[in-house]
């Protein structure tokens, strides 16, 4: 258990979640055990680098998943430890070809360590991407401040205008977050109902703002998933800055922001 070698590219990805975890922290989007992050690792991974699997854990799994190997941060564990303690507080495990149990094949170095509560949440999101959109690898889920808090405002009732409002801040905006948020109806966190509605998301938007509770993002890595989340924060911060100094923001007009579209 917990055995196997790295393939460097696992490597170069597991560096990328121990800077993103500290944009992260730093930006305070992940107080106490808040977030967790997941990639679907399947590909970097040949056959005979699964030597020394461990012990089954009996888990339901959403049926296709079979033979998946995720990156997985653990249940209770602060992202501020992916920094230096990930091989503690994070793991990559094997799901079995029947996808009713799986096997810790590298990480876990703690007592008691399990994947995080939203493991069916990201499991079926990957498998969602692994047929619509096998480009994205990477999931992202923190609180970014100024997203939640519109996630609380009467905007959050209706998308598009979200978004125009959002989008209208700054360009880069609109270039790097080009099919913006998705307004995600309130689900219980931990639940297949939670990952029905971003899957939802997922379809037609680059982010998921989960009502009253964080963001979302997926993409081919963390990397560009932390952007998708930093970009459309910025977009809601600078809103948010405008009506707090008391005036509505001229904004990009319609016109300006489809002109833009062509650097997407």
């Amino acid at each position: 258990m917990h055995a196997i070698k790295l393939p460097l590219k696992v490597e170069n990805e597991l560096k990328k979640v121990s800077k993103v975890a500290g944009y992260l922290w730093q930006r305070e989007w992940a107080e106490r055990n808040a977030g967790n992050i997941s990639i679907n690792l399947t590909s970097f991974f040949k056959n005979e680098d699964l030597q020394g699997i461990g012990e089954e854990v009996p888990f339901n799994f959403p049926k296709g998943l079979g033979g998946f190997i995720i990156y997985i941060t653990g249940t209770g564990c602060y992202l501020r430890d992916l920094v230096d303690q990930i091989e503690a507080v994070s793991c990559i495990l094997y799901i079995n070809e029947k996808a009713n149990a799986y096997s810790i094949v590298w990480g876990g170095k703690r007592a008691n360590f399990s994947p995080t509560c939203e493991l069916i949440s990201h499991s079926s999101i990957h498998l969602f991407n692994s047929i619509n959109q096998p480009e994205n690898l990477a999931i992202v889920h923190t609180h970014p401040l100024e997203l939640i808090c519109l996630s609380h405002h009467e905007l959050f009732n209706d998308e598009e205008e979200l978004n125009r409002q959002v989008w209208m801040m700054c360009p880069e905006v609109k270039v790097f977050v080009p099919k913006g948020i998705h307004c995600t109806p309130y689900a219980l966190s931990s639940t297949a109902d939670l990952a029905k509605v971003t899957i939802e998301a997922f379809k037609k938007r680059n982010v998921s703002l989960w009502e009253k509770h964080g963001a979302t993002a997926t993409a081919p890595d963390v990397e560009k998933a932390w952007d998708f989340l930093d970009v459309a924060n910025k977009g809601a911060k600078l809103l948010m800055m405008c009506w707090s100094a008391g005036f509505k923001p001229s904004g990009l007009s319609d016109e300006q922001l489809k002109e833009l579209e062509q650097f997407v």
